[in-house]
């Protein structure tokens, strides 16, 4: 019976958002207060809740870097469990971003304060894609790139001459926009606030990617070294996560960041595109800076479904060599795969796994093919008639949105959910372990608390206790690379093979 309980209430906290004290009235509103929030979302129960505690979102730590001095900011992440958002003091402007799963979320939340007397901006990729079914639930929106447009939108407040639309440019020059305001976040609450981001863009322009959306026209932009790095040393954390598409586009760059990096003596990760294995060395350089996991968007097995999404990618059958060249490097692999593309048939979730696990991948990450409004994907399945909805909420890659075209919508969703669970067993984690012993027990902590502890991590979420869970195993790792590092420094070979020449079949 404890037990049953137990699951309900984990169950219903990360599946349904707070409630809204609908007979609340602000005795007075505060004059330049500005309030942002990230809106609950509903979590995949096939995956691990904990895993959007790892890192904050850099929306609303880079607005409220943008906002004016004579403004105070306060920032509010619904899924962090702590209730629904603040209303005292009651805010003159309240900014929310909006993604297409928690849209209808943040239209409630815009509902609410808008009732209430304040003005509410609505931003984020879902604006962008979507803006006339944005603009109907606020007083103004944020098309594009907002940083740039935010302390005009303030001012526009302020003096009682808020516009309905606003249009940021992505062509802005990126290293000129302030650092996040990292201050204002509960650092207890994510495994690392040091949430980085070096490059805007990617040379991939797939058709199922937010990237591709229609309006969405973000050039590849990189930062200065100098201001990544003095970023990293600020947040006094000794863990980062680059959150940028991919931190691997411009080979050179990236060279030049690791080398950058080499002095911080912290660890991070990052996501790349598999390509980054073209050059070794390159490979070398990201573990002597630090890098210990790379998450690595496979999307497919089948070289014709990645031909079809339009990506630049290698052969599928090098996958496997590319992976060892990262694990000869110290680097985990987080592997992302998604299911559904008109060339899969019911084989692919067995074929998917088995690869994963005869190559060791330390973790992967499951989608179900989602054409996201705006992009390709979505225009030929409008055309064809294969959307079953456009219920925004079930777009959020662990639900069928369409008819796939070699097997039916059951066998996708339970094929998807059949993948978590292989990969989530007890046989599967202790099959992937890692090949150096030392390597075990670090790894098999962190794959129970990420990926079997969904019982506990309404806990640790509601009660601040995400970063106390981690830090032994982030300390323990950090030490561990920084010993791997002095010997790959010193030895110009790795498990026998040089540096530049790893071998082509292992």
């Amino acid at each position: 019976m404890v037990l049953s309980c137990f699951n309900r209430t984990t169950f219903a906290a990360f599946r349904t958002p707070p409630p809204l004290d609908q007979r609340f009235r602000p005795e007075v509103v505060r004059e330049r207060h500005v309030l942002l929030i990230n809106p609950f979302y509903a979590k995949d129960v096939h995956a691990s809740f904990g895993k959007h505690v790892l890192t904050p979102t850099l929306a609303l730590t880079s607005i409220a870097a943008a906002t004016p001095p004579d403004w105070t900011v306060e920032c509010w992440d619904e899924n962090l469990l702590q209730g629904p958002p603040p209303r005292e003091p009651f805010p003159q402007v309240v900014g929310i971003t909006v993604h297409l799963t928690f849209a209808q979320r943040a239209y409630e939340l815009a509902a609410w304060y808008r009732r209430r007397g304040a003005k509410v901006v609505l931003g984020g990729l879902h604006v962008t894609s979507c803006p006339e079914e944005a603009a109907a639930h606020a007083d103004a929106i944020a098309i594009g790139e907002g940083v740039g447009i935010w302390g005009r939108i303030l001012t526009d407040a302020a003096a009682g001459r808020l516009r309905s639309r606003y249009e940021g440019s992505y062509r802005s020059c990126y290293r000129d926009e302030p650092p996040p305001r990292r201050d204002l976040l509960p650092r207890r609450s994510f495994l690392t606030t040091t949430s980085l981001i070096a490059t805007r863009g990617c040379h991939n322009r797939c058709g199922f990617c937010y990237l591709s959306t229609r309006g969405l026209h973000m050039p590849y932009q990189m930062r200065d070294v100098a201001q990544v790095t003095a970023e990293f040393q600020a947040d006094r954390q000794p863990y980062g996560v680059f959150t940028d598409n991919n931190l691997g586009s411009n080979p050179e760059y990236l060279r030049r960041l690791c080398r950058g990096l080499r002095e911080v003596r912290k660890i991070w990760s990052a996501a790349v595109s598999v390509d980054v294995t073209d050059d070794p060395d390159l490979v070398r350089e990201m573990a002597l800076a630090g890098c210990t996991g790379v998450f690595v968007g496979f999307e497919s097995l089948n070289d014709a479904n990645i031909a079809a999404a339009r990506k630049k990618s290698p052969a599928s059958d090098d996958y496997a060599r590319r992976v060892e060249i990262l694990h000869r490097y110290g680097i985990q692999v987080n592997g992302s795969f998604v299911l559904g593309f008109d060339h899969d048939g019911p084989d692919v979730f067995a074929r998917t796994v088995d690869w994963i696990e005869s190559n060791k991948l330390e973790c992967a990450t499951f989608h179900i093919l989602t054409p996201y409004p705006g992009t390709p994907l979505f225009a030929e399945m409008e055309s064809e008639g294969r959307l079953l909805h456009k219920d925004w909420s079930r777009y959020d890659t662990a639900h069928v949105v369409f008819r796939p075209r070699r097997m039916s919508v059951e066998t996708l969703e339970d094929g998807y959910a059949w993948c978590y669970r292989r990969l989530f067993s007890h046989q599967s984690i202790w099959q992937r372990r890692p090949a150096d012993w030392r390597a075990v027990m670090p790894y098999l902590a962190m794959s129970y608390l990420y990926k079997r502890s969904n019982r506990l991590w309404y806990y640790l979420v509601r009660y601040r206790l995400t970063q106390l869970a981690w830090r032994g195993l982030v300390e323990i790792t950090r030490l561990r690379h920084l010993a791997f590092r002095r010997r790959l420094d010193r030895n110009p070979s790795v498990n026998g093979w040089p540096v530049s020449v790893v071998p082509a079949s292992v």
